[in-house]
């Protein structure tokens, strides 16, 4: 089965990255792309200004961008990846969701609400089930799904790893590229040579989505994990790979070695994209790094080094590519998710 896909905001970097993890996907072809209005009906060469580091696709250089509209889009389009900024998805996303669409998202509205799955399937799969949930309460033949904020995603699967130990605390530093922040998001004269030690809301976004991504689902209610977090946020002067380092508190006696251990032994789904292993565990202290280590699993691997015994429990650093495992590549995971799961 080929499942016929759009992609909402699509030339944006998060689309474009889209694009490039779809365009040779098993599963998904590409049948519609959306855009803002300023772009809508130019073939898409014209409409994005292409950055990814692998050429225009032919399958979609010349097809011709659409409104983000429900009307714009196909009927016998099966699914969504959205990629638009939070205010646009806010706006726009339960309309296509009311229109019988299923869109997997990437935008950071709706991420926190009750009948919303926030989905890294290798860690809290069952979640998707609230679907069910949030068809009942909101009468929506469609449904919408969100993976979460790009440096969550980096830390939480070493923590789903270590969850056995009965985790109370953790502390998480950030060093996040300027991927992150979009192409516009930072400019050179601000990063070059500089670190800035605060990124808007992204505290929040750690010390939340992690609650509710190792949170437990009853089938009817999502009740988040009591494990408290709380992170700093820092931007560096890298293009892409966020770089964590993480202490973690536990009940249980969390050895280096026993962490090790458990983070090697986590498993990987049986999904295209899940990559073998989920997290890589490095015995060199000096790893991982950004540069070197962030296409680990075509971009889909967590990697992790600096395991030791601290004052603060077990510490350790962590690393994600963060528009592929953080951001597109998630969505397309979640896609994968939907699809085994029987709602496409």
């Amino acid at each position: 089965m080929t499942v016929r896909a759009g992609i909402l905001g699509a030339t944006g970097a998060v689309g474009q990255r889209l694009i490039q993890l779809l365009e040779p996907h098993p599963d998904f072809e590409i049948a519609t792309l959306t855009a803002s209005d300023s772009s809508a009906g130019k073939p898409y060469r014209e409409a994005a200004k292409w950055r990814v580091d692998t050429p225009i696709p032919d399958t979609v250089a010349d097809a011709t961008v659409t409104e983000t509209d429900p009307d714009a889009v196909p009927d016998d389009v099966d699914l969504l990846f959205s990629s638009l900024p939070s205010s646009v998805g806010a706006a726009v996303e339960p309309g296509f969701c009311e229109a019988g669409y299923v869109v997997s998202s990437n935008s950071s509205n709706a991420r926190m609400a009750d009948d919303v799955p926030l989905i890294i399937p290798e860690v809290n799969a069952d979640h998707l089930d609230l679907l069910e949930v949030q068809r009942d309460d909101r009468g929506w033949d469609g449904a919408l799904v969100k993976n979460p904020n790009c440096s969550t995603i980096t830390f939480v699967p070493t923590l789903a790893a270590l969850a056995e130990f009965d985790l109370e605390r953790v502390h998480v530093a950030t060093l996040q590229a300027v991927s992150g922040a979009g192409y516009d998001g930072v400019t050179s004269m601000e990063i070059i040579d500089n670190a800035i030690p605060h990124i808007g809301s992204e505290e929040e976004k750690l010390e939340t989505e992690s609650k509710k991504l190792l949170g437990t689902f009853d089938g009817a209610e999502l009740d988040l994990h009591g494990v408290d977090v709380s992170a700093s946020c820092n931007r560096i002067p890298t293009l892409d790979g966020h770089l964590e380092n993480v202490w973690v508190e536990a009940s249980d006696d969390l050895t280096p070695e026993a962490a090790a251990e458990a983070l090697e032994a986590y498993p990987s789904l049986d999904l295209p994209s899940s990559p073998e292993p989920l997290i890589h565990v490095f015995e060199d202290f000096e790893r991982p790094q950004p540069r070197l280590d962030r296409t680990l699993g075509e971009g889909m691997a967590i990697s992790v080094g600096g395991l030791q015994e601290s004052t603060f429990g077990l510490q350790y650093n962590c690393l994600a590519h963060n528009t592929i495992r953080g951001a597109a590549g998630a969505s397309v995971l979640n896609g994968e998710l939907l699809l085994k799961n029987g709602y496409l």
